[in-house]
């Protein structure tokens, strides 16, 4: 099992930044694959970052060049730093682990709430 709790969003205006934290505890000692997703009303969830067997990190078009994902070397902790916010980046935000060697299983956390106005 692993936990997951999201902190740092906010209210902020357009061009503004946030930083999103996830904190992860639990049995984080097999971790596939770590990122942070988002669903805006009325949309589906979709992918913003990932980082991928520790190393190759995507980004989502939408958010390239304005977004960057990091993690410390335990993965207990993952963040996301977001410059230059458009009031298009208003979702919720959520952290996502997949854990597993044979078989893989994903956690998510809770969400947190990022409004950009513009």
């Amino acid at each position: 099992q692993v936990q997951l709790v999201e902190s740092g969003g906010g209210l902020v205006q357009a061009g503004g930044s946030l930083r999103l934290s996830c904190a992860a505890s639990g049995s984080i000692f097999n971790i596939r694959a770590m990122g942070w997703y988002r669903q805006a009303p009325g949309k589906q969830r979709e992918l913003v970052a990932v980082i991928i067997s520790g190393d190759t990190i995507k980004y989502a078009d939408s958010v390239k060049g304005r977004f960057t994902i990091s993690r410390d070397n335990t993965n207990t902790m993952m963040y996301l730093q977001m410059n230059s916010l458009k009031p298009e980046d208003t979702a919720v935000y959520y952290c996502q682990y997949t854990e597993g060697v044979l078989t893989t299983r994903d956690y998510w956390g809770q969400g947190t709430q990022v409004t950009v106005s513009s």
